[in-house]
């Protein structure tokens, strides 16, 4: 019997009732019982129906109840001020909070009130007693409580003094006494109890009320009309209880014995065996025998399948209680959780892709054809080794979410492992398992937990991976991106041989020197520039301010950026290849409109630069524009940056001196290296260009890059630092609205340069009409949209005198430079320079 510490609270709060005895409470009880069943006349055809979970209350039987939901509540506060009668339903849903009808038993128990207290907590508790069974026939309320039409069930019993009923009372007594003898955890006051009533019906309700049985159980108890069937389907019930009490007893005699404390925790487990076998509870043999059922289906290769058995194998050998056993438990459940020879369907469609590609990145040309060409060989195909793709470039360009968009396009599932700051070569390879606390490395770990052995892999930061005392997760990683090795990679933790072949392996990196040249090598470098301008106006209209508007509460319909707003915000307040800054810059223009439509307030419905301004202030930055000049020696070049193209200018002036040669404006080695070359060869071609030789004795020379405080450095300069010094030798004055870029050799021949794309969009942007590139650059030209050249007219050159051809006009600036014989004349020497 469940004689627990509701029945203890019970006997407690009825002791505020009567000072009497538990004898005379329990004859009260028995005499309202019999009241109750003889008076039929007093039950009411409705009741309110109170809910209770967790219970049953049968007829006779006083409990307590609190209540605490606020229909219950009003129910019980009502019915105590008035007749003291509720309608007691047991719930078959547990969870329901607001019970319905569907919700509830059908048949219940009308109880009356016995007292009420309202706890100190708010809660309020009842005692009450059951009077008769009834079944529900219709509810007629809803709120505020439930109330419901009844009708009452007979209770069919045979006279008490029948053979029968004298036998099947006997055998309920004996069989609660025998529960009370081997459960001593229950008070020995409840034989008392159980030794004052002498009503065969109020024994039954008694004893299924305290059985410790299911309420489900307990409620089909409540629903037999037959006292006969009841008393025999009760009596059953304490018979499967006897004999779950008898095993643990006899478990308990069978490990009970003098041990030291050793042998204890031993003994303890093998009493919950007994306890498993007996109760068709998994144990560790089950435990096995399971996984070892599941390896079966497992399409793993035949040696990982004899290693998973072996490892069993020692399994079974180790004692639970060993340090080692949920190691090697681990272990056996990791080699089955893992995706053997499990893949995802590529999808195929690649028009499909590419629209996929489109949408969610603006540009990014060669990336995009490489993915496409990588599909189209995997569908001929079907059984190429993944190419190790790396996606080279500044930070803000997309490199991480293009990975996303490949995993979407192909079908596959994605994995991102960001490697920033890594060290330990275990990250990679694992811990060797006889380790404490060793783990499978992130390669293994994350393809276990997408459950497929062919997703999209984005290898984040690669380039800031560090070594120490730990290992070089740089070496490490050799295995994983080899496509000739990858298809046998051992990890430390997993000791068998994984196929990392069929992954998609994409990198990213900002820089290339600061990857392990080994690394390198095993990787398709895949340059990701940056945008241009004309770019991220596109990136801004079609996927920023859309997710921007919807983040900060906005309709697309709200507000409108003009094309030269956000041309503005590119080029005044952000300086990046990326996007990044540019989101955070359009997010503070939104957010400044979504503060005007909180408060109401008004607010341009398009938005233009002056608008712009007003709402993020004076510019951030400045756009070096064309600026015409009269003036020998002034030369624009083109630059590229790590934020795009831009213009520089060039200028070179003549002083009396001795041939002098100085270099201002904060240069690098390359460009010192490019103006030394640039004299050198005019010097060497002074007379074919009708240059008195004694002008590099006589005067001084100083080539100076404005804007001094921004670092300069590359090979871009040549031909424009060259054609400056020519034009102040020369006193011929320069082409307007002319660019130049390209390097320069001792023997005249120009050089291609790098950047032509954001050289050449920065040209446009500054004004420039002509633009002199090498000629081997024509084919960087041809990949540039003509829309964006449109206006432009680039000028392919192969040695320097065609530059200056075209570069410098006939006619001079100025008269010629005045030469004088001066005996302290010496050459220019090299330390001079």
């Amino acid at each position: 019997m469940n004689y627990t510490q509701e029945n203890l609270l019970q006997q407690l709060m009825l002791s505020d009732l009567s000072d009497d005895s538990n004898g005379e409470l329990i004859s009260i009880i028995t005499s309202e019982l019999d009241d109750a069943e003889g008076a039929e006349k007093h039950n009411p055809d409705s009741l309110p129906l109170l809910p209770i979970r967790n219970t049953v209350l049968f007829p006779g039987v006083v409990i307590p109840i609190t209540v605490s939901r606020k229909k219950s509540v009003r129910l019980v506060r009502k019915a105590y001020r008035g007749d003291k009668t509720v309608g007691v339903v047991a719930q078959k849903n547990m969870l329901a909070e607001d019970p319905a009808q569907e919700d509830l038993y059908q048949v219940g128990t009308m109880a009356k009130i016995l007292k009420m207290l309202v706890l100190p907590d708010g809660n309020t508790t009842i005692i009450i007693q059951g009077q008769s069974r009834f079944k529900i026939e219709e509810v007629t309320q809803e709120e505020p409580y439930m109330v419901a039409k009844v009708s009452y069930c007979p209770e069919t019993f045979p006279k008490k003094n029948s053979k029968e009923v004298k036998a099947l009372v006997e055998s309920l007594q004996e069989a609660a006494a025998k529960i009370l003898k081997l459960n001593p955890e229950i008070p020995q006051e409840a034989q008392v109890a159980l030794d004052n009533i002498d009503s065969p019906s109020f024994l039954t309700h008694f004893l299924s009320s305290n059985i410790n049985a299911e309420v489900s159980q307990k409620q089909k108890l409540l629903e037999i009309n037959d006292g006969v069937e009841r008393g025999t389907t009760l009596l059953q019930l304490m018979i499967r209880e006897i004999q779950m009490l008898e095993i643990k007893q006899e478990i308990h005699s069978k490990v009970h014995t003098d041990i030291d404390e050793q042998q204890r925790d031993y003994f303890l487990r093998q009493q919950i065996k007994v306890l498993q076998d007996e109760l068709g509870m998994e144990g560790p043999e089950q435990e096995v025998e399971k996984m070892r059922a599941a390896a079966l289906k497992k399409k793993w290769p035949e040696p990982v399948a004899k290693h998973f058995n072996k490892e069993l194998d020692k399994l079974t050998r180790l004692n639970p209680q060993a340090a080692e056993y949920p190691i090697a438990l681990n272990y056996c459940e990791f080699l089955l959780d893992l995706p053997w020879n499990d893949y995802t369907k590529d999808n195929f469609n690649l028009k499909r892709t590419k629209k996929i590609l489109d949408a969610d990145h603006y540009g990014l040309e060669k990336v995009k054809e490489r993915i496409l060409e990588y599909l189209a060989v995997l569908k001929l195909k079907n059984d190429m080794k993944a190419p190790i793709l790396c996606l080279y470039g500044p930070p803000g360009v997309g490199k991480t979410s293009l990975g996303r968009s490949v995993a979407k396009a192909l079908g596959r599932k994605y994995i991102r492992i960001a490697l920033g700051g890594v060290r330990d070569e275990a990250e990679i390879r694992g811990h060797r398992k006889t380790y404490v606390g060793a783990m499978p490395g992130r390669i293994i770990s994350q393809i276990k937990k997408v459950g497929s052995s062919n997703p999209v892999m984005i290898l984040d930061e690669v380039d800031k991976l560090n070594s120490d005392f730990r290992g070089d997760p740089s070496s490490a990683l050799l295995e994983v991106l080899d496509p000739e090795q990858n298809h046998t990679f051992a990890d430390n933790y997993l000791e068998v041989e994984y196929d990392l072949s069929k992954v998609l392996f994409i990198a990213t990196a900002n820089a290339l020197d600061t990857i392990h040249p080994a690394l390198r090598d095993r990787m398709e470098i895949i340059e990701v520039t940056g945008y241009t301008i004309e770019e991220k106006t596109e990136i801004a209209k079609r996927h920023l301010l859309p997710k921007l508007k919807e983040d900060h509460g906005l309709l697309a319909k709200d507000v409108a950026f003009s094309t030269a707003a956000i041309q503005k915000v590119i080029e005044d307040y952000t300086r990046e290849s990326g996007v990044r800054n540019l989101e955070r810059k359009l997010g503070a223009v939104v957010r400044n409109i979504a503060k005007s439509k909180a408060m109401e307030e008004q607010w341009p419905a398009k938005l233009e630069p002056k608008d712009v301004v007003r709402i993020l202030g004076p510019e951030i930055f400045d756009k070096e524009l064309y600026q015409d000049n009269e003036t020998a020696g002034v030369v624009t070049g083109l630059a590229w940056t790590s934020v795009g193209g831009d213009i520089l200018f060039i200028e070179s002036l003549l002083s009396r001196g001795k041939g002098k040669l100085t270099l201002s404006g904060q240069l690098g080695d390359v460009m010192k290296e490019s103006a030394i070359t640039a004299v050198s060869y005019l010097r060497a071609r002074a007379e074919e260009m009708g240059i008195d030789y004694r002008l590099f004795d006589q005067y001084d020379l100083h080539i100076h890059f404005p804007q001094g405080a921004v670092p300069k450095d590359g090979p871009s300069a040549g031909i424009a630092i060259f054609t400056s010094i020519a034009s102040v030798f020369t006193q011929r004055k320069v082409r307007s609205h002319l660019a130049m870029t390209g390097e320069i050799t001792l023997r005249g021949k120009v050089l291609p340069v790098g950047g032509i794309k954001e050289k050449i969009l920065a040209a446009k942007r500054a004004g420039i009409k002509d633009v002199i590139l090498c000629q081997k650059n024509r084919k960087d030209v041809n990949e540039i949209s003509a829309h964006y050249i449109e206006g432009l007219n680039i000028h392919y050159v192969d040695r320097v005198d065609e530059v200056l051809d075209f570069a410098l006009l006939p006619e001079k600036v100025a008269k010629p430079l005045d030469l004088r014989v001066r005996e302290d004349a010496m050459p220019t020497t090299q330390a001079d320079i």
